[in-house]
């Protein structure tokens, strides 16, 4: 990839909605040979050759569920860190089960490598050289290449209420989820009303440090 931001919901839609041959060759020209896949149902690891694991994943995926429905919500792109956070929404159906989908949405996090790397930068002012103020820097032909991006590791992540989309029709499993949420911001708001005098002990005796505890703030 020259550009990941733009080009990565092209690259995602290839691998979920094209015929084998295109998706096979997508995994291929876009990771990098020991690229891993990481997904709440799977796991590969990262090896010389892992990039073939990634690539029966996604078969396997296609073949449960010929029509994907799949829309990206918003790309960021860490550049510092080289990180790709996609936001992702889709309808996935298993063909042998009828009546089957799971409209769930969920957050892919894309490890990148650049090739060519950039060159270290010295901490130190590089010394003057009249080789290169009179022919041309050797480091500037270098740094004046496109870089292109490989993805060296994906992660989906899913809230818990999303990923019990894939286990229950009907948001049976996500209603329980969301009850049971809503009981836990309850007790958060209880505990918080009871336990009131902890905070005040925080604010007004210890003030905040961290690194002092309540024992040791009654211990003078």
């Amino acid at each position: 990839m020259e550009d990941p931001v733009s080009e990565i919901p092209r690259i995602i839609r290839l691998l979920t909605q094209s015929q084998p041959s295109t998706q096979r060759a997508t995994i291929e020209t876009y990771f990098t040979p020991s690229a891993s896949f990481t997904h709440p149902f799977c796991r590969t690891g990262s090896f010389e050759g892992s990039r073939w694991l990634i690539w029966c994943i996604y078969r396997w995926y296609k073949i449960m569920s010929p029509r994907v429905d799949l829309d990206i919500g918003g790309v960021a792109f860490d550049e510092k860190n080289l990180t790709l956070y996609v936001n992702v929404q889709q309808v996935f159906r298993i063909w042998a089960i009828p009546f089957y989908n799971a409209p769930v949405s969920f957050v892919t996090v894309l490890k990148l490598v650049r090739y060519p790397p950039l060159p270290p930068q010295p901490s130190y002012p590089t010394p003057f050289n009249p080789y290169d103020a009179q022919n041309g820097s050797r480091y500037k032909a270098t740094s004046s290449e496109k870089p292109l991006f490989y993805i060296q590791s994906q992660k989906d992540l899913y809230q818990v209420n999303e990923f019990f989309k894939f286990f229950s029709q009907f948001g049976i499993l996500s209603g329980l989820l969301l009850l049971w949420q809503f009981l836990s911001t309850a007790i958060c708001v209880v505990g918080a009303m009871i336990f009131w005098p902890v905070s005040w002990v925080e604010q007004n005796v210890i003030g905040g440090n961290k690194e002092r505890s309540i024992g040791d703030a009654v211990r003078g």
